[in-house]
């Protein structure tokens, strides 16, 4: 080989060898900081309060049959009167009193099997809603509900559309609060976490 060739091959060959170091130098470097990452903890913090509510919404709903609509009807208006007539004897005033319009069903239009089968062509069933802020007056009020059985009414159980809900309707209140708690609290664990594990705070 002539000196022309030995020298490119030379400069070649060192360049190549450079190369290598480099790359070597990076890969080394970022290996180090994916461990550096993996040391990594992030702390959150925590703030749990309990509040009372401040809302009840205390649907009471009843069903009726007959196969007469006009009675089934009248029978449904009835009841809405005695039960309305319970809740302001209980200290529910009107505007807290919602009753809706009641939902009726012809079950020989709809087909319900062969007419003849079923006992009473119409049903219908009416719901009251108490929407108020005396919350344990509606928790003291339900245990009442028998007297509205005496009186012929049959109420239905707590399934989905008849359930009493419990509301607290000032979050955004303690909600500023709540968030600094849980940013001291933050720092209280991360300080703590990091004097035993003797690491440093970012």
């Amino acid at each position: 080989m002539n000196k022309i060739g030995m020298g490119a091959a030379f400069i070649l060959g060192l360049f190549l060898c450079t190369g290598l170091v480099l790359l070597g130098f990076f890969l080394s470097g970022g290996i180090l900081n994916f461990k550096a990452l993996d040391r990594t903890v992030s702390v959150k913090g925590l703030s749990e309060r309990e509040f009372p509510a401040d809302i009840a919404i205390w649907p009471i709903k009843f069903s009726e049959a007959s196969n007469d609509l006009n009675q089934l009807v009248s029978a449904l208006q009835a009841k809405n009167t005695l039960i309305v007539a319970f809740l302001k004897e209980t200290g529910f005033g009107d505007e807290e009193i919602s009753v809706s319009a009641p939902a009726l069903i012809d079950k020989q239009a709809q087909g319900y099997g062969e007419s003849q089968r079923i006992p009473y062509r119409y049903s219908g069933n009416s719901t009251i809603t108490v929407y108020t802020k005396k919350v344990e007056k509606v928790t003291q009020s339900m245990k009442g509900l028998i007297e509205l059985g005496k009186k012929g009414i049959a109420i239905s159980g707590q399934d989905y559309n008849t359930k009493v809900e419990f509301l607290f309707t000032k979050l955004s209140e303690v909600k500023p609060q709540m968030i600094e708690e849980a940013t001291k609290n933050a720092r209280e664990t991360a300080e703590k976490f990091g004097t035993d594990s003797k690491s440093k705070l970012g």
